[in-house]
């Protein structure tokens, strides 16, 4: 689906006639991009809900999907991010057992009816979405994933909004 629109358009690829706008968040994508291929964005948790952070640069780079984990300790997240970054072929369904801690995490294909919802930055850079992304969904202590339990710690983003269970993933909607 996403191969056929390979073609980069984000921001580092093509002038939009807006740097002069950029501020020193911009800035700092662009350089994590040009530097290390991609840059993790992260959303701290607050009052109406867990963080979440998300790779953008990824599919410039390494025309590979970008990566999205929701509701750990950012630090966390930007750990398990940056380890799967480095990796090609990355793609739904899959599982990977090193990146946290001795549980396994699998790959999710992100609707792209949420991305506004909660991949601001990205969309900012690309300017011409969907990009592919892939949510990677992580096991409770006991090793369910959320589809065995119902969990909500984590938001079901390969299924539309619609199907999902309403609750503080679906707020912003």
């Amino acid at each position: 689906m996403f191969e056929a629109s390979r073609i980069c358009r984000c921001i580092i690829c093509h002038d939009y006639g807006d740097r002069d706008d950029y501020d020193a968040a911009d800035d700092g994508v662009i350089g994590n991009v040009n530097e290390f291929g991609w840059s993790v964005t992260g959303v701290p948790a607050d009052e109406q809900g867990p963080g979440w952070s998300y790779t953008i640069g990824r599919w410039h780079s390494r025309g590979g999907p970008e990566l999205a984990m929701f509701g750990l300790d950012l630090r966390v997240m930007q750990s398990c991010l940056n380890i799967l970054g480095q990796r090609d072929g990355l793609a739904d369904g899959q599982s990977h057992d090193d990146v946290v801690n001795g549980y396994p995490v699998r790959l999710r294909t992100v609707e792209p009816t949420w991305y506004r919802a909660f991949f601001g930055q990205a969309i900012w850079f690309y300017r011409r979405p969907p990009v592919p992304i892939l949510e990677v969904v992580w096991p409770d202590r006991d090793g369910a994933f959320p589809w065995d339990t119902g969990s909500l710690a984590q938001p079901h983003l390969w299924l539309a909004p619609a199907a999902h269970v309403q609750g503080v993933w679906t707020q912003d909607v």
